[in-house]
């Protein structure tokens, strides 16, 4: 008599779910690319030294120098005056040499793994954007502290003030690096771009002489200069020089930061 032998069925091992982009912010994956900018900060900090050696130069050389020829500007002397605009300097300096960063990682692969990863496209954007802006208000404290050399008093309300401006101004200048450096994939060129862009910017921006009473086609491209609000908001928090138009500098620095983000959240597009 045969007997019948029953199938055997063998159990299929489990396939373990696909990870899944998250729809819109991954805040793991940003306080990552966050970390490694900061962590590349500390490991480079040539980059310190020579942020607080150019600036001391630029403030020796014009508050100092033109202090005689120039005189009072609105009751501040010419080296108050432009104490902010060095800040400035150094957050459009520090904030476009951060994403050169970018062009390193297209080049080694980098880019490309935090564009295939389970991560959504704005993490590696507003990671660099966040890394970029946090870098460049570390060094502009760096030179807060030379304040007291240019007759600049500080308190803590208004030191509190300048950090909040002086963030929003670098977040708004390395959400332009980030967009430029999405743009120019080859390094030699990004630095070429980088030197044409930045002291037009910084010469354009009021931040070594008063804003008012200038011929109108100046008055044109300051107001479309970026920098010009965050050199506005740092004066008037850090001064007092027109402090009623601090709220206002901000929020145009808040909205161009957002349309740069959008920009190069689209260009990360091409990456992959």
């Amino acid at each position: 008599m045969l007997k019948t032998t029953q199938p055997v069925t063998l159990s299929q091992p489990e396939l373990e779910p696909r990870a899944m982009r998250p729809l819109l912010i991954d805040p793991e994956g940003i306080a990552m690319i966050w970390q490694r900018d900061m962590v590349r900060l500390w490991r480079q900090r040539s980059r310190l030294l020579g942020a607080v050696a150019r600036a001391l130069v630029w403030l020796f050389a014009l508050g100092f120098g033109l202090r005689g020829s120039l005189g009072s500007i609105a009751g501040f002397s010419y080296e108050q005056f432009v104490f902010p605009g060095v800040i400035a300097m150094t957050v459009i300096f520090s904030g476009l040499q951060s994403a050169i960063s970018i062009v390193y990682d297209r080049e080694f692969g980098f880019l490309k793994e935090v564009q295939v990863a389970p991560t959504p496209r704005s993490t590696m954007v507003i990671g660099k954007c966040l890394g970029g802006a946090s870098s460049s208000t570390l060094q502009a404290l760096i030179i807060l502290l030379f304040a007291p050399f240019a007759a600049v008093s500080l308190t803590p309300l208004n030191v509190l003030a300048t950090i909040v401006a002086t963030f929003v101004t670098a977040l708004a200048i390395s959400s332009m690096g980030v967009v430029i450096a999405m743009w120019i994939t080859d390094f030699e060129n990004f630095g070429t771009f980088q030197n044409f862009i930045t002291l037009p910017l910084y010469m354009f921006s009021g931040a070594i002489f008063p804003t008012r009473q200038v011929p109108p086609w100046l008055h044109t491209v300051l107001l479309i200069n970026p920098l010009t609000y965050g050199v506005n908001a740092i004066r008037g928090v850090l001064l007092g020089y027109q402090a009623a138009d601090v709220p206002f500098n901000l929020a145009v620095l808040l909205a161009f930061t957002l349309v740069m983000l959008v920009v190069a959240i689209l260009m990360t597009r091409r990456e992959v």
